[in-house]
């Protein structure tokens, strides 16, 4: 791989213009056909197979109004001024001019009043009326939702609080934008303190942008051809962008070192690539596996994300292995050093393998060790009692009529009305099936935490029937969640007795069955990751020790970011600091996320630190030595690596949607505690309190184990030898 590398990267060097070029064409080509194709982000977050998916299955075949898509759905819910009630004369005129303004709109296929029987609250100053698009709730126009809004508007001028709800959406996920901006910007800043130049710092934000590009319009165009939900798209700019930047760091550092050596132009791009860029390789390799490797959930969704995102790292992997040597051959000189200072990796010498931080930590190595741990250990208490769910719109900023509507659904109907139980009565013949429905609707009715039941509805044959059950909580609550259990209990003994089949479905049943199964799908990916996590250091470090303290790092890293995420999300601390709308489950997806990812940026760190302090011991045969030139040498670039993906990551945090802020804060946040806090503090220490038995590894097991040049000591002992030859041949 390094000698591979060290000839890529002077052929890119050597051939700057045409790699140049040609990468742009592809970039042109790319965005041309993604913004040529428009962006379809429309798939749902689903798990074929759960209990609510076929029960759903059932209610569209046996109560479907027609064989095509169920139109989208508005819910135009309105409050009667103060003093008034909703059939009050004047309030029923302006709701009544309201709704004719609205049916004006060709695409409308149906209208139905507030003052339909149930669409009016317990007061009488709320209620709702429901309109029903032609087209899916996905597929309905910009100009159906602006004159929806503008009728709307016309009503609240005149008094009548008027929101809206349903299943078509007016607040937009964010794709790109502002917090993408802010990220780069934070990023350059952080490059340019770190290089002193702001030419150094420009290029990695180049071949960044440049990556995300082609990796992005990617993704766009695959989104045509298969069902992507947005937030593959989300994880893809993120992830893009951050390890585009990190892959540029590392090389521009090392080239920057080897020219503070003396060798030449195109042999510090080679050395470079050849060193370094291994890293950034295996590195990226590690991430692409681990995003691959969420397939093993089996959850569609879950997979086509860790695909998406996989690909965006690995187009910044190539982009950095050649774009980055060519615009270094571009720069050349300019980019050298100025002072030691300025230099982000200067050369060990003689007295120079130490810095103060690595002083201070080998020097109280088992403080330094037990107080990281306990810090860590301590953020990762809330993780103990962690909810997940699917943020719905009444986490939402109240500054969104989604949000306002679900409050008002809440105050005139209860808090379970926006999250209603569609129960599936399914009976085997139609013989006395009518009095067995209304038997087993009653015994559902008067289940604890039931606010309220509807009179079974029977399906065209009679054989189906279908209940609708109003839980006394909101759809966010653990007694909603255990209601939905309790009538799955029922169901066998109604089996036994009736012999009928009762289901549950509806919005709210569904997303605590996607929950359960990542929950359950968790451990298996977890475990997975932790083994080849294990294999792949052992192979790096050629050690025992090495691969199980990165491994238990890891774990701490993890846990402390679910930990803090509770914290923030779901117990609502420092929510207006972070600006969370409301208190609410985890997002349910985050945790085997943030898992896979984290865990390929951890590696990243440890590859990028640990190798540094394997080469010296190599070299010296000195352990404590090791560990101080791994973080002199090492310790800058990690600093620098880690504040650029918190910065890129934590831009993320002040968007809109709360499920993109909940990914943006534990990715920031699992960033702080593994970059510092765990690789920079506790591997240290922990190394020192080691000593030579960190780098133990049994023979049997040195010749199983492939041997893997990540920082290219192949190419690095030929340079030597071409140089004494060299210095020989002079003398």
């Amino acid at each position: 791989m390094a000698t591979f590398l060290y000839k890529l990267g002077r052929f890119a060097a050597q051939k700057r213009k045409t790699v140049l070029f040609g990468t742009l064409a592809v970039l042109i080509i790319a965005v041309s056909l993604g913004l040529g194709m428009g962006i379809h982000l429309n798939g749902e977050m689903t798990i074929p197979g759960t209990k609510s998916e076929e029960a759903m299955k059932v209610l569209k075949e046996e109560f479907s109004q027609g064989k095509g898509p169920e139109g989208g759905t508005i819910q135009v819910i309105f409050k009667a001024p103060d003093g008034q009630t909703l059939e009050s004369e004047s309030t029923q005129n302006m709701i009544a001019k309201t709704l004719k303004s609205i049916s004006e709109d060709p695409e409308i296929a149906s209208i139905v009043s507030p003052y339909e029987p149930g669409t009016i609250g317990y007061n009488r100053e709320i209620g709702y009326a429901v309109i029903t698009y032609k087209s899916e709730a996905t597929q309905v126009t910009d100009a159906s939702k602006e004159h929806i809004l503008e009728s709307v508007e016309q009503a609240c001028s005149e008094g009548l609080q008027t929101e809206l709800g349903g299943s078509v959406e007016f607040s937009e996920l964010e794709i790109g934008g502002i917090s993408e901006i802010i990220g780069i910007i934070a990023a350059f800043m952080i490059l340019a303190i770190t290089f002193s130049s702001l030419l150094a710092a420009g290029l990695p934000i180049l071949t960044a942008v440049i990556g995300l590009g082609i990796g992005v319009m990617s993704v766009i165009i695959a989104a045509n051809f298969i069902e992507m939900a947005s937030f593959s798209l989300i994880l893809a700019i993120m992830l893009g962008l951050a390890v585009g930047i990190d892959y540029g760091l590392f090389i521009i550092s090392r080239y920057r070192q080897n020219l503070a050596e003396g060798k030449g132009v195109e042999e510090s791009i080679a050395h470079a690539n050849a060193t370094a860029g291994s890293a950034v390789v295996f590195a990226g390799l590690t991430v692409i596996i681990t995003l691959a490797g969420l397939s093993v959930t089996g959850i569609p969704f879950i997979t086509v994300m860790g695909i998406a995102g996989a690909f965006t790292v690995l187009v910044a992997v190539v982009i950095s292995v050649l774009v980055v040597p060519a615009l270094l051959g571009f720069a050349g000189e300019r980019i050298r050093p100025k002072s030691k200072a300025a230099t982000i990796q200067d050369p060990p010498k003689v007295n120079e393998h130490s810095n103060r931080w690595g002083r201070f930590i080998t020097k109280y190595p088992l403080p330094i060790a037990i107080a990281g741990i306990l810090l860590l250990g301590a953020i990762s208490l809330p993780a103990l009692h962690l909810q997940t769910g699917i943020p719905d719109k009444g986490s939402k900023s109240t500054e969104t009529t989604d949000r306002r509507g679900y409050d008002l659904i809440a105050e005139g109907f209860g808090p379970g009305m926006n999250g209603p139980l569609a129960i599936i009565i399914k009976a085997e013949t139609t013989d006395n099936a009518q009095a067995t429905f209304a038997k087993v609707g009653k015994e559902l009715s008067e289940l604890p935490n039931v606010a309220m039941a509807t009179p079974p509805v029977t399906n065209a044959t009679g054989d189906v029937a279908m209940v609708t059950i109003i839980p006394g909580t909101d759809p966010k609550s653990e007694r909603t969640t255990d209601l939905v259990h309790l009538i799955r209990d029922k169901a066998s003994e109604i089996k036994q007795q009736d012999q009928v089949e009762v289901m549950v479905t509806g919005s709210t049943a569904v997303n605590i069955d996607i929950s359960e199964k990542l929950n359950d799908a968790f451990p298996k990916f977890a475990a997975l990751i932790v083994g080849l996590a294990l294999i792949l250091l052992m192979m790096v470090f050629r050690s025992v020790l090495v691969p199980i303290k990165a491994v238990l790092g890891y774990l701490l890293t993890l846990t402390a970011t679910l930990g803090f995420v509770v914290f923030v999300v779901q117990d609502g601390n420092l929510a207006k600091l972070f600006d969370i709308p409301a208190a609410g489950p985890v997002l349910n997806f985050l945790p085997i996320l943030a898992a896979g990812i984290l865990f390929g940026l951890a590696m990243d760190y440890e590859v990028f630190l640990v190798s540094r302090m394997r080469e010296e011991f190599n070299h010296s045969g000195n352990a404590k030595k090791a560990v101080l030139s791994g973080l002199k040498n090492s310790g800058s670039v990690v600093t620098a690596a880690g504040l650029i993906m918190i910065a890129v990551f934590a831009s993320f945090i002040f968007v809109e949607d709360v499920m993109i802020k909940s990914m943006g804060l534990a990715l920031a946040f699992g960033i702080l505690f593994d970059a510092f806090i765990v690789r920079l503090t506790i591997v240290p220490a922990v190394m020192t309190l080691m000593g030579s038995s960190a780098w133990y590894l049994p023979k049997w097991l040195g010749r199983i184990l492939p041997n893997i040049d990540v920082e290219g000591e192949s190419i690095a002992k030929k340079s030597e030898v071409k140089e004494r030859n060299r210095l020989f041949e002079s003398n």
